[in-house]
């Protein structure tokens, strides 16, 4: 099997799925922009090949590269990045090489676009917030009037995490956003109070998960870049019922076949009329790859599995072969950011925590504002423990 990986040195965890693709006899491609003597050893490791590209948002490079691997090993039978931003780039190489185990150009659209995603959620009967694509502020108003008024949520229809995203709270807020929204096409959506939980999977050919997970996340993550707070989210150690019927249901809805996906639902903590009651589940979007940062591994420690090898698994056998284990637990995640100061020292941490941090370093400059400088993940077997190893690592002096 020729498995071409797009742009497989980042995130760097991602040499993982190479090196499980490889212990599973496939000839791994690599096609990135960076050199190959700044890749990882282990990365290096897991690649038949590597072929740089000096720009990977050059399409006649990136097609260049997949026809020198196609000329040279084959045909070529799997293309893919797990990244959200690489969708279509990988979607319009499958489609050009006859590439049929992943989504393809013509497909691509309700993957992608957030309003093209209400029409599936509401054929598959699974509650979402009522939306309206943003045109003229007069529409906009009737939207107003249509949901009851404020507050709301503006954001790119075609976007990734809170990247330009609007809660407009009153008319000075309103007339503020159309007085200075980037010049890209917007949605509007009433605004759901509720916890952010993920439904996290790895599916078959037939849109069936042979993985679950559920992952509980910050209420915003502009919150935390803009009010410059502390990180802190949790993989659980169970999938709640209503929860995996959504998310299978989404599954099929939205045709996932073969792939690691990270779909994004509210749990109300407060009632909304036509969407549900406290504790109800809400559809917010669907996110084709794996959720971001360290949450794969996450899910490992929680589960005392290998999400890695399961997705190469699925690649090669189209099933699970790692068989299931009774050791279900949370893991949790808390960062610091260097210019707060905080009651607990780096070393008390460490002396309280000992052997139930599981990993424990510096986060990449780049990633400061979202993920913090200095991170702690550490194991706990109860919920409350999840929320006590939060409170000590971000309590402040």
């Amino acid at each position: 099997m020729n498995f071409v990986f797009i742009s497989p040195n980042f995130p760097h965890t991602y040499w993982q799925f190479c090196d499980r693709l490889k212990r599973n006899g496939v000839n791994v491609l690599g096609i990135g922009d960076t050199p190959y003597d700044a890749l990882e050893a282990p990365l290096k490791a897991s690649l038949t090949e590597y072929y740089r590209v000096s720009s990977m948002e050059d399409y006649d490079q990136m097609y260049r590269a997949v026809a020198f691997f196609a000329f040279k090993y084959g045909k070529i039978d799997w293309l893919e990045s797990n990244n959200e931003y690489w969708l279509e780039q990988d979607a319009r190489l499958r489609t050009d090489f006859h590439i049929t185990t992943g989504i393809q150009e013509d497909e691509i659209g309700a993957w992608k676009h957030k309003s093209s995603m209400k029409p599936v959620y509401a054929a598959a009967g699974i509650p979402t917030a009522r939306c309206h694509k943003v045109t003229d502020k007069e529409a906009a108003e009737t939207f107003l009037k249509r949901i009851g008024g404020f507050p709301v949520i503006a954001k790119p229809d075609v976007g990734v995490g809170a990247a330009n995203t609007y809660k407009i709270e009153n008319e000075a807020q309103f007339e503020a956003f159309f007085a200075e929204k980037p010049d890209v096409p917007y949605v509007m959506e009433e605004f759901v109070t509720g916890d952010i939980c993920s439904y996290d999977a790895i599916t078959d050919s037939h849109c069936e998960p042979v993985f679950e997970s559920m992952t509980v996340w910050p209420p915003s993550i502009a919150d935390i870049v803009n009010l410059d707070l502390d990180l802190s989210y949790y993989t659980c150690a169970e999938v709640p019922e209503a929860l995996k019927d959504l998310g299978r249901r989404a599954l099929k809805g939205f045709n996932v076949r073969s792939r690691f996906v990270h779909l994004e639902f509210f749990r109300l903590t407060k009632a909304r009329k036509g969407l549900g009651e406290i504790g109800d589940f809400v559809a917010l979007e669907v996110n084709m790859r794996p959720a971001g940062g360290y949450t794969p591994d996450m899910m490992n420690f929680a589960h005392a599995t290998d999400v890695y090898q399961i997705w190469a698994d699925m690649v090669t056998k189209d099933e699970r072969i790692l068989a299931d284990r009774e050791e279900d637990h949370w893991c949790v995640y808390a960062s610091r950011k260097d210019w707060h100061t905080f009651k607990h020292t780096h070393e008390e941490i460490l002396a309280r925590y000992g052997e139930r941090i599981v990993m424990c370093e510096r986060m990449p400059e780049l990633m400061w504002a979202t993920m913090g400088c200095q991170m702690y993940t550490a194991h706990a077997y109860s919920e409350e423990e999840v929320q006590e190893f939060i409170a000590f690592v971000h309590e402040r002096a």
